[in-house]
């Protein structure tokens, strides 16, 4: 009864379970209410709140239409979007707070080639702004327009984007075609980014060289010199292969020494491919190396080594395949002759310090590639660090 009091003293009502403390609890309208919809509310999607940002917002930019409603139970109601005004038509919205998920600000990507640069330049781009494609409602249509070498063409594509009121980012090597972009998007109002102008630019400022102004891909003449070059190397890279017409190893960019199946073949074409004259001379026992190997600048000059296990499993491999007998199978394959022929390997590149060896085991072509190429052009510009070893 004091608490009846102390109620009423207060200016409150009390409830029936308060007058009376064998009344049975029964809620008031609002508080039914309130526990209704606690009860049925949808069950909230477990997972990564990133992840699930990140894949609505690539299904917003794609045009699929999401099947979960965007939760904005945390944010007060936001006016719809409303569509860009084209010739004085200006689109309302109806009033409520659900956002048309499929309208939104379009962005045009123009590109005298492929358009490979403006389109990942533009979804690197728009990577940053996932919470506001999903969470805010703002989604982006991208339109690519690729090949465009025509001024009628570029002209009709900003006047589409002025009338959308769309942003215009192009990636156009032609400088003529890139100021006319430029002009014409400050003409009509049109918001632009020039991608690859100030890249070349800044290049151009760097090496003090006049761009080209070609488009990626398009001949040139020095593009077919390059051709010609590759084709030059390959070339030479067959028919020096496997320690053939040695008299010509001055003529070469690169020479690979090395015992068997060290892959000095495959590592010659991949880097013939890159336009350099490449050669390779095997280390066999009994069989002493070309003269004209020791005579040759040793700037050129790479020793290839590799782990005896992995060289071992590596030629069983190669001597069944060629269907070799037991006797040959032995003599090639076996542990203890492979340990010899590294051991002749690393005394010829002992007796050669300034070559550079290369421990091929477990390492891609490509990677092998990279190093020869870095440890080459470092020797030739004479910009090399100090080395602790000349094993790599």
């Amino acid at each position: 009864m004091a608490s009846l009091s102390a109620m009423k003293s207060q200016g409150l009502r009390p409830t029936p379970a308060a007058s009376n403390p064998d009344h049975k609890f029964r809620p008031s309208v609002s508080e039914s209410v309130s526990l209704n919809t606690s009860e049925h509310q949808p069950r909230k999607f477990k997972g990564s709140s990133q992840l699930n940002r990140w894949n609505m917002a690539r299904n917003l930019r794609s045009g699929i239409k999401l099947d979960r409603p965007v939760n904005r139970s945390n944010r007060g109601p936001r006016r719809p979007i409303e569509k860009p005004s084209v010739e004085g038509d200006v689109s309302s919205g109806n009033g409520e707070d659900d956002v048309d998920l499929t309208a939104g600000k379009s962005i045009y990507m123009v590109s005298d080639g492929t358009g490979w640069t403006a389109e990942h330049s533009v979804n690197a781009a728009l990577g940053q702004f996932e919470h506001c494609l999903v969470d805010r409602g703002c989604p982006v249509n991208t339109h690519l327009f690729s090949g465009i070498e025509d001024g009628e063409q570029l002209m009709e594509i900003i006047k589409q984007a002025a009338k959308e009121g769309a942003m215009l980012i192009y990636t156009l090597a032609d400088p003529s075609m890139a100021e006319s972009a430029m002009k014409a998007c400050k003409l009509w109002n049109v918001p632009s980014v020039d991608i690859l102008g100030p890249i070349t630019d800044s290049i151009s400022s760097h090496l003090g060289v006049t761009p080209s102004g070609l488009r990626r891909g398009q001949k040139h003449s020095s593009l077919d010199e390059e051709y010609f070059k590759r084709i030059e190397a390959i070339e030479f890279t067959i028919k020096h292969d496997d320690g053939a017409l040695p008299k010509n190893l001055h003529m070469a960019d690169i020479v690979l020494v090395g015992v068997s199946r060290t892959g000095k073949t495959p590592l010659s074409t991949y880097l013939a491919q890159k336009g350099y004259k490449v050669a390779n001379i095997p280390l066999v026992m009994g069989v002493e190396p070309p003269a004209t190997l020791f005579e040759i600048d040793p700037r050129k000059v790479f020793g290839l080594t590799i782990n005896p296990l992995v060289l071992q499993a590596i030629r069983e491999a190669r001597a069944k395949s060629l269907g070799f007998g037991a006797s040959v199978k032995s003599r090639y394959s076996e542990l203890g002759c492979v340990k010899e022929e590294l051991e002749l390997a690393r005394r010829i590149f002992s007796h050669n310090p300034t070559w550079p060896v290369i421990d091929v085991t477990e390492r891609a072509i490509e990677e092998t590639a990279a190093v020869v190429l870095r440890l080459y052009h470092d020797k030739h510009c004479k910009r090399s660090m100090p080395r602790i070893s000349k094993y790599y």
